[in-house]
């Protein structure tokens, strides 16, 4: 959402202009805090643009309703941002919604928030914010960078003011990293990216049978049949395994999974408040932020995220995942893409061969399908392009064609890891975070 913020203040009419990060990071944390009441209060994902959808896929479509303050204490409680002129500081200027806007602002898929923290970005941002607290092991910071920490450790790294809607941790759940690693691992039935052998699953206990243990192996199944179906697109002679009901079918399940944990509404409130979370995170590396600038950290105009995060963690001691470019760009696609799943985009055949078609004019969709491939199969070491396997044991040496499709779904008794999203932390444990 704050990525959303830092357009909005650029140009909240077609969001065209390059974003204002320096404007939001100098918005005051109180301010910030009530403008996320008023994007959930409009609605959020109940208006995606790019899938020009109308419905709520957050499992009741009053959810929002129930879990957003009165109409009349919002408005009294209204964060008061409107569009300001460049380089201004905003301050508490009378206006209605959110930055003037009228329509609901789409938040991301709870993907986003996974892959995003899959780079250890919260571990390394977090180290830099209590250095900057409690020491000078650090060069001293701007004034801007001052303001970006205080509003970190404000909004993400203490509890929120009661009844806020980033509220997800009370006596009865403390550990916000536990939160969030339950929600993935209910969601996606991943492993937390973070974990090492012989880590207490605090974020795993009274999940039950509540987990999307099947999500993984469905997702790598539905990648393998769209890359398929690219490679036979433009086939004028010979076989063509291609299946688009069978795509179908992979897109409904997929989406029936994810909808499955959003019954009575479940996990909206925290989806929500972990992807607001990250993208705050990911606003700060995706240019040459203050605080980016401070800690030596830029990147030519070619650089991305990951680059400014690796340098970064190297000047407090850790390191970050290996695979972070690739992360990094996964979120913002998968985002989309889970979204449409869920509102069931895809499940008829003739729209599931958008994801694979090859059309003389182009298909964006299958472009973009195809740049969600090679990213995952990079990140996570997934043979997602091999047609052939080898035969087990080493007497013939031989290699026989990968069935195009099996006789029933893969069942996800023992979801892979994503061996590409870890952490790392030169060799100690994560500081734990509250």
């Amino acid at each position: 959402m704050f990525r959303t913020l830092a357009l909005l203040y650029a140009d909240p009419i077609t969001m065209a202009k390059p974003p204002q990060p320096e404007t939001v990071f100098a918005t005051h944390p109180l301010q910030l805090s009530r403008w996320l009441e008023q994007v959930f209060a409009e609605g959020g994902i109940s208006n995606v643009p790019l899938l020009g959808a109308t419905a709520v896929p957050l499992g009741a479509t009053d959810v929002v309703r129930r879990l957003s303050p009165p109409a009349d204490l919002l408005t009294d409680l209204t964060s008061g941002l409107r569009r300001t002129p460049p380089g201004v500081i905003p301050g508490y200027i009378p206006g209605p919604g959110a930055l003037g806007t009228t329509a609901a602002l789409p938040w991301d898929h709870l993907v986003y928030a996974y892959l995003v923290e899959s780079t250890g970005v919260i571990d390394v941002l977090g180290e830099v914010v209590r250095r900057f607290m409690v020491g000078e092991t650090l060069e001293a910071p701007s004034v801007q960078t001052l303001e970006w920490a205080r509003a970190t450790e404000e909004l993400f790294f203490r509890d929120p003011p009661l009844f806020h809607i980033l509220g997800t941790t009370s006596m009865l759940r403390p550990r916000a990293q536990d939160n969030r690693w339950n929600a993935y691992y209910r969601m996606f039935g991943c492993t937390p990216p973070q974990t090492r052998p012989g880590d207490v699953a605090a974020w795993k206990r009274d999940v039950g049978a509540g987990a999307n243990l099947r999500f993984i192996e469905l997702w790598h199944e539905l990648l393998r049949q769209v890359w398929m179906g690219i490679q036979n697109a433009r086939n004028a002679v010979g076989a063509n395994p291609t299946d688009p009901s069978y795509l179908a079918y992979l897109c409904q399940t997929i989406g029936e999974l994810l909808r499955l944990r959003r019954r009575g509404g479940m996990l909206a409130r925290e989806e929500f408040a972990y992807v607001c979370m990250l993208s705050w995170f990911h606003l700060t590396l995706e240019s040459d932020t203050p605080v980016v600038l401070d800690l030596r950290a830029t990147a030519s105009a070619l650089g991305n995220p990951a680059d400014r995060l690796a340098s970064i963690a190297s000047r407090v001691g850790m390191r970050a995942a290996p695979q972070s470019r690739e992360l990094f760009e996964l979120a913002d696609r998968m985002s989309v893409f889970l979204w449409a799943l869920e509102l069931d985009a895809f499940t008829d055949p003739v729209n599931a061969q958008m994801l694979f078609a090859q059309p003389v004019g182009g298909n964006p969709i299958a472009d973009d399908m195809i740049r969600i491939i090679d990213l995952w199969q990079s990140a996570t070491g997934e043979r997602l392009k091999d047609t052939l396997v080898a035969v087990a044991g080493a007497t013939t040496g031989r290699s026989l064609p990968v069935t195009p499709q099996p006789t029933r779904l893969p069942a996800g008794t023992v979801p892979p890891r994503p061996t590409g999203a870890l952490a790392a932390h030169n060799g100690h444990a994560p500081v734990p975070r509250p």
